[in-house]
């Protein structure tokens, strides 16, 4: 799984990064990274998060656009139910993804 943005920030929030460390990840290796054609076009899903007409769009991509509140915006608590929001929906497109022999 890879993370990014079309225009990333500075830092990682950190806030989200306390939030994370709650439930055992550790953001500590991580940084903002910028959107690349090659990690799009490797990817088997794409999730955007409202980019709009920003995200490069490939034929034959799988694409999901999910709506979420923006953490830079909340309290701990709400960054707390954005993190359990997309946890339970990574969860279920994995489960999507996996096939049986």
């Amino acid at each position: 799984m890879i993370s990014a943005r079309i225009t990333p920030s500075e830092h990682l929030d950190e806030n989200v990064v306390t939030v994370m460390d709650e439930i055992g990840i550790s953001l500590d290796e991580q940084f903002p990274k910028p959107l690349a054609d090659d990690v799009v076009q490797a990817a088997d899903v794409v999730i955007t998060m409202s980019c709009g007409d920003t995200c490069p769009i490939y034929p034959g991509k799988r694409y999901e656009d999910w709506t979420i509140s923006d953490p830079a915006a909340l309290d701990l608590e709400g960054i707390r139910s954005v993190r359990d929001a997309l946890r339970t929906r990574v969860m279920e497109l994995a489960d999507g993804l996996v096939t049986l022999p």
